[in-house]
């Protein structure tokens, strides 16, 4: 009888971390196919880019010209929407005169196949040989700019390339630690180590600016401050204010103002 009910709690056990698992894959991307809107609908010029990643995907890109651009901005978006929904931040981008690299990840907009993890880091290697390869910009010239999820496909691929500089906005620690957010009642091994920002971003030298909402109500700012405590500097941090998705406007200046500045500061 003990054996019994054993067995029954093993494969109850077993049933419910493969249910946690599906429910963290599934929770982590949504993607939006259909894509209406393009910066020339904000009259701002532009070039529609495909390339192929390492593992033979077809990713869709905009590249976004600034004039007299020193620095290209290579711009992972969040985990879920497309390119579109971009485009205020595209905008604010041009007007500080960066020339400005987004990417859909596959699965997102017109980019093929379906996301994951390792996926949209290779998505990330393959934008950044396009702009070393196909566009001749020198490691020197490109910042990477990360919001949210796009942060960590940013740091992974910091961690991994040389750049001028990392700008993070709505970051966090590592995924496991979100997850701990909204299942709090769950122990930290039912859940995987993905997206593992705080360990990677320790390898990673470059000037780093962390900007994050104290409103924040998908990303604690405190797992943000535990991913700026690993960075080694130079860094700095800017606390914004509004909601995960809108702090970059409700800020009013303060967004733009401290990624001008710290652009003046590379100089």
């Amino acid at each position: 009888m003990i054996a019994r009910i054993t067995l029954y709690i093993a494969i109850g056990f077993v049933l419910l971390l493969g249910y946690i698992k599906f429910l963290e894959r599934k929770s982590v991307f949504f993607p939006l196919k259909t894509v209406k809107m393009t910066p020339a609908s904000l009259h701002i010029p532009f070039e529609d880019v495909y390339l192929k990643t390492e593992d033979n995907v077809k990713i869709n890109a905009w590249f976004i010209p600034a004039k007299d651009a020193k620095y290209t901005l290579l711009y992972f978006h969040g985990n879920a929407g497309n390119l579109q929904d971009r485009l205020e931040k595209i905008s604010i981008f041009k007007d500080l005169g960066l020339n400005t690299f987004i990417i859909d990840y596959r699965g997102f907009g017109k980019s093929g196949g379906s996301p994951s993890e390792e996926g949209v880091y290779r998505d990330a290697l393959a934008a950044y040989d396009y702009l070393i390869n196909t566009r001749k910009i020198k490691d020197s010239g490109i910042i990477l700019f990360g919001e949210s999820i796009g942060s960590a496909v940013a740091v992974d691929l910091a961690a991994k390339t040389k750049v001028r500089a990392l700008i993070l906005e709505g970051s966090f620690s590592r995924g496991k630690d979100i997850a701990k957010e909204i299942y709090p009642m769950l122990p930290a091994f039912f859940f995987s180590n993905i997206f593992d920002s705080v360990t990677k971003i320790k390898k990673i030298s470059c000037p780093k600016l962390f900007m994050h909402s104290k409103d924040d109500e998908v990303v604690p700012l405190r797992l943000a401050q535990k991913l700026y405590d690993a960075a080694p500097g130079p860094k700095k941090m800017v606390e914004l204010r509004g909601e995960h998705n809108d702090a970059f406007l409700a800020s009013g200046n303060v967004f733009t103002s401290s990624i001008a500045l710290f652009i003046r500061e590379l100089n």
